[in-house]
């Protein structure tokens, strides 16, 4: 197994520290006939132990080698690799019959951990729960509330959908190569009823998405395409309130406010 390079491109930094695969695999509590996929198995470090609790793993592979490695060493019975750019990887053919039923887990090269974020949520019909390995930075960032320097749209846009729990840190030597920050554990629960559900969710996207472009600037300029500063004062939001200081809720109703703006 050692005789792999880890690659650049592919952002691979191996989990080898056997104490922190199996205080994740702890965290994850997996059972026999979990429906459960595993991105970017690496070398297998976490596809073994998983295999020790579930009957089945799907694992979802872009490197050709590590792919032959583990079709080499573990039995198709066992473990179904699928050879996709997880970025673009159908989760739903896994799961076609069975709402809320797989459980994803993975550690997520840094340089995908956002665009694959996003590439899930759009796929949470399916979706039980995730753990994830990624930069703490990130981590901080999933888990984070208004008013804090990490609170922005990737938080509002995961939280709108998901609880999100930061599990604990992984230093930089549980790898190798070992990487230059530190990592942590995050799991991601689909809420089984959305607390702020937003009247139209691709206005709500676009007016998150706007606001933080002017993230220290008053809401009424990051809105002033969709809400005067009268009608964001009329929703009970001060419109010289920066973005970061405004939670889930309010971004839900500024979001229902323009939303109602534009359909009468």
């Amino acid at each position: 197994m050692s005789a792999h390079k880890a690659r650049k491109r592919f952002g691979q930094h191996f989990l080898t520290d056997h104490n922190i695969i199996h205080k994740l695999v702890r965290h994850i509590m997996p059972h026999s006939d979990d429906l459960m996929v595993e991105i970017g198995p690496g070398q297998g470090a976490l596809t073994r132990p998983l295999l020790d609790a579930v009957n089945h793993l799907h694992a979802v592979e872009l490197d050709r080698d590590l792919i032959a490695m583990l079709e080499r060493q573990i039995s198709p019975q066992r473990l179904t690799v699928h050879a996709s750019d997880a970025l673009r990887f159908d989760f739903r053919q896994l799961a076609p019959e069975q709402a809320h039923s797989l459980r994803v887990v993975g550690n997520l090269p840094y340089n995908i951990s956002t665009p694959l974020m996003f590439h899930l949520i759009e796929q949470l019909e399916v979706v039980k729960d995730m753990h994830f390995m990624l930069q703490k930075e990130m981590v901080l960032r999933l888990t984070s509330a208004p008013n804090s320097k990490h609170w922005g749209r990737l938080a509002i846009m995961v939280q709108y959908h998901c609880q999100a729990n930061y599990l604990f840190t992984v230093p930089p030597g549980a790898f190798s190569p070992p990487p230059k920050v530190d990592s942590a554990i995050v799991r991601l629960t689909p809420h089984s009823t959305l607390p702020h559900p937003a009247a139209n969710y691709g206005l709500f996207a676009q007016l998150v998405n706007q606001a933080f472009t002017q993230r220290r600037k008053a809401i009424r300029n990051g809105v002033k395409n969709y809400l005067t500063a009268a009608q964001i004062e009329a929703i009970g939001i001060n419109p010289t309130t920066r973005p970061d200081a405004l939670g889930l809720a309010e971004f839900v109703a500024l979001a229902n406010a323009a939303h109602q703006e534009k359909t009468t």
